[in-house]
């Protein structure tokens, strides 16, 4: 990924946000656009950009309740109906693959959350497809020309789901290594994907079906019934609904990709939802994430 494409997917991001902010969020320089992992407004506070490093003030953008409904309006593209169901759990996906999350006054209803109101802050995330990221690890992530099942590990922000979206998308176009597979990916959050109007903003792959905005529990029974995968993915496994649906998709024969939040295997192991899924016997490798930035390296362990 260059700097020159890292700061154009930057500068896309800012075009969401009302021009006060997007011309001070324009006048940072090229090495900071390219490294700015989200930006995020809050209300009654400046405009910030989270970057490797920490957050970054900018100066004079102080952000107002104007401000957070303009961004909502363009991120809806004026039809916040279109958006209901994923503004219900608390994010909406942009043109582009840009995810924005909102938070303020939840709505409950009979024991569902009905909507957002009274918006006080957001957050826009800027993703950035690393084609090649999964290259280096794939070689021992295949055995006899099949992907083995392999989870993802490293804290949050650590660039799990970059490494799982390349890696779904080399084994969906095939290689030396082992032909196309057939890939279901479950985007309950899209930011794998970031299906946008029923179509992908970001690469995953031409044999790549996509479930988006479905609890990983309702979508693995859905796919196995209707999509015949060869290869499950699932980001962020965090709930023992979750170790439930890895379980019920391995029972059928297919290879699983997951990501998990843990910076080591102990890590991982010390963690309910972690040990359950070690417990589980279906995963044969993880690789581990380490590093930020420009100093990200994945390295691959094997499972007993």
């Amino acid at each position: 990924m260059t700097e020159e494409y890292a700061a154009s997917r930057y500068e896309e991001a800012c075009a969401l946000l009302p021009g006060r902010l997007r011309a001070a969020a324009m006048a940072i320089d090229r090495r900071q656009k390219a490294e700015a992992e989200e930006l995020r407004l809050r209300i009654t506070r400046p405009l910030h950009l989270a970057l490797p490093q920490g957050e970054l003030a900018l100066p004079q953008t102080r952000v107002t309740r104007s401000d957070l409904e303009q961004v909502l309006d363009r991120a809806t593209e004026y039809s916040r109906y279109a958006a209901a169901e994923t503004l219900r759990h608390g994010y909406l996906t942009a043109a582009g693959g840009f995810r924005v999350g909102v938070c303020g006054t939840a709505l409950p209803s009979g024991g569902e959350n009905e909507g957002v109101r009274d918006v006080s802050s957001l957050t826009i995330r800027i993703p950035r497809v690393r084609e090649g990221a999964a290259q280096p690890v794939l070689p021992e992530l295949v055995e006899d020309a099949r992907p083995l099942s392999t989870l993802v590990l490293s804290p949050p922000g650590g660039g799990k789901t970059t490494l799982l979206r390349d890696l779904v998308r080399l084994l969906s176009q095939g290689g030396p290594l082992c032909p196309p597979q057939r890939v279901a990916l479950v985007d309950e959050r899209g930011e794998l994907a970031a299906v946008h109007r029923g179509r992908p903003q970001l690469e995953v792959g031409c044999h790549t079906d996509v479930m988006d905005g479905c609890p990983k529990r309702l979508a693995v029974p859905m796919l196995l019934r209707a999509m015949t995968p060869q290869v499950i993915a699932l980001d962020e496994v965090a709930l023992p609904a979750d170790v439930e649906a890895v379980r019920a998709a391995a029972g059928c024969g297919v290879t699983l990709l997951a990501t998990v939040h843990a910076a080591s295997l102990r890590d991982l192991e010390e963690r309910p939802v972690g040990r359950a899924l070690l417990a589980c016997g279906v995963f044969r490798r993880a690789v581990l994430i380490e590093g930020r930035g420009a100093d990200r390296r994945s390295r691959v362990e094997r499972l007993p």
